[in-house]
């Protein structure tokens, strides 16, 4: 049995005063059935009652379209240690294991990264998405590293994601969902447990928050501390990010000033330019008629997500919280987690963790994924067909993608389940060039304009991005306008896993896919003439 969020705000404030659904119901000149209906089948109110129930701070507008938890019944299957029954892939031999309990019961008493509420939020806003009313950008580092932890690099990331909403609002007239993969993205899987370098085997490098870069014994065993030392970066990100969220920051009349000074005189940061303009002058005329951040909150800032791979299961155990409000179990390192491609079979821990969290949840999906098991997958992750709950993400090659992608489309559209499509165009995409790996930017495109075709053929919304980038001017993305040869990879190749878009890239990108966007909704409304 389901409700919304709204549903289970009053019926607790009620509790919580001793107030009969009639007496509650009074004071909006509404009948206590009606308030039943509310709490226990997820009936809406009306618009004048949900705006006097908003502006009393019992429930906001947003949590009359979110689906509230599970049956307790339900959740006293699951438990925040019950992956450990589970075959868990992917996670690191500790040799002390007392030292990982000591870590883990450090973080338990931490205080949480992000909250319930903010997750919910972003469950609201991703079935907006689901429903092709707006459109998801998630993007950020390969894996964030202990080394490389400065404010300029979250900003120069956090603003190149700013410049990319911005050319796909203006361009789309749809909002964006701006997710980072930011404040946590430290884990990463590997294909092996162990790498040989001249005949030494030592342990495979798996994120800062596991062991370190180095080629060492030292370097590479597992060292419970370091995810200590990862939620200390990720909580001084995660308060960056909010302070240039909301405090002026990405206020749009800066829109000027978040152009990369490296850039140049590139074709597409001239063409920012020029959408800037515009933008500028739609604000004074806004302001001229009254219209200003001062009466506006919403022009002056912006909603910023967090995600990551949940990968290092011990660490998301310990910052699983009990949401006091709705009893649901939370993974406040983050807003949103996903489970990848190494991790998705029948009888993953990581999939049993997730099942019981009230995070929204993406899943990548690769050629290995048949339509059948994906079909489980969301049974076991979403039962209850929550929109913005499931994200679905895309990662097959642009010579893949076409043949290999329309299976799974078909297969949920004609199940009914609610989800969000989003594009991977980096992981399937990856060579090896004069020693480096890379990724050519028009295979990039090229799965970006398979994915798209795939929706537009199939009747679905292509409604995402999930890309790895960076606000640095690195070379490890080979092509774009500011073309990078594999003769300049070596000049600034710093990623610590995998090669990353830059700026001037990221931005070509975003132009591109709001032409495609642009294509897909002026179908769209033809088809609805």
């Amino acid at each position: 049995m389901t409700t919304t969020l709204a549903g289970t705000k009053i019926r607790r404030f009620r509790e919580e005063r001793s107030l009969t659904r009639a007496a509650f119901g009074a004071w909006y000149e509404t009948a206590g059935s009606t308030v039943q209906g509310w709490e226990e089948d997820g009936k809406r109110a009306s618009a004048k009652v949900l705006n006097q129930i908003a502006a009393n701070g019992i429930a906001h507008h947003a949590d009359w379209y979110v689906v509230a938890p599970v049956s307790g019944a339900a959740r006293s299957e699951w438990a925040p240690h019950s992956w450990k029954s589970h075959e868990a892939r992917q996670l690191p031999t500790y040799p002390d294991a007392a030292a990982l309990d000591a870590a883990t019961a450090q973080l338990h008493s931490y205080p949480p990264l992000v909250f319930a509420g903010e997750a919910r939020n972003l469950t609201a806003d991703l079935a907006r998405v689901a429903a092709g009313e707006a459109f998801l950008l998630q993007g950020g580092d390969c894996a964030e590293s202990f080394a490389e932890f400065h404010p300029n690099n979250i900003r120069d990331t956090f603003r190149v994601i700013l410049q990319m909403a911005v050319v796909l609002t203006y361009a789309s007239k749809l909002p964006v969902v701006k997710v980072g993969r930011m404040a946590g993205q430290f884990a990463k899987p590997r294909s092996a447990d162990t790498e040989t370098i001249d005949g030494v085997e030592l342990p495979s490098y798996r994120g800062d928050n596991v062991n370190d870069i180095a080629f060492t014994p030292e370097g590479r065993t597992p060292d419970p501390q370091r995810m200590v030392q990862g939620y200390s970066q990720s909580a001084a990100t995660l308060n960056l990010l909010r302070a240039f969220a909301q405090g002026g920051y990405a206020n749009l009349h800066q829109v000027h000033r978040w152009t990369h000074d490296f850039l140049g005189s590139s074709p597409w940061a001239k063409k920012y330019e020029e959408t800037a303009d515009r933008i500028g002058e739609a604000l004074d005329f806004m302001e001229a008629c009254g219209i200003s951040p001062d009466t506006v909150p919403q022009l002056s800032q912006t909603t910023f997500y967090t995600s990551h791979e949940a990968l290092l299961l011990p660490y998301e155990q310990a910052l699983t919280r009990q949401d006091s409000l709705t009893g649901d179990w939370y993974d406040t390192s983050a807003h949103m987690l996903w489970i990848g491609d190494r991790t998705r079979f029948d009888g993953s821990a990581h999939v049993e963790f997730l099942r019981g969290i009230g995070n929204p949840i993406g899943l990548k999906c690769g050629p290995s994924l048949e339509p059948d098991m994906l079909l489980r997958l969301l049974d076991t992750l979403n039962p209850g067909r929550i929109p913005g709950r499931m994200t679905l993400i895309t990662r097959y090659g642009h010579d893949k993608i076409e043949a290999g992608l329309p299976k799974l489309v078909r297969a949920v559209k004609r199940e009914g389940h609610p989800v969000v499509w989003s594009c991977d165009p980096m992981h399937g995409n990856t060579v090896a060039a004069a020693g480096y790996k890379t990724r050519p930017f028009d295979r990039i495109l090229g799965e970006v304009r398979g994915f798209f075709a795939v929706h537009r053929a199939e009747g679905t919304f292509a409604g995402g991005i999930h890309a790895e980038m960076t606000g640095q001017n690195v070379t490890e993305c080979t092509g774009g306008a500011v073309d990078v040869t594999e003769q300049n990879l070596a000049d600034r190749y710093h990623t610590h896993c995998d090669p990353r878009l830059n700026a001037g890239q990221s931005l070509e990108l975003a132009f591109l896919l709001a032409e495609m966007l642009n294509d897909e909704l002026r179908q769209r409304r033809a088809e609805a003439v």
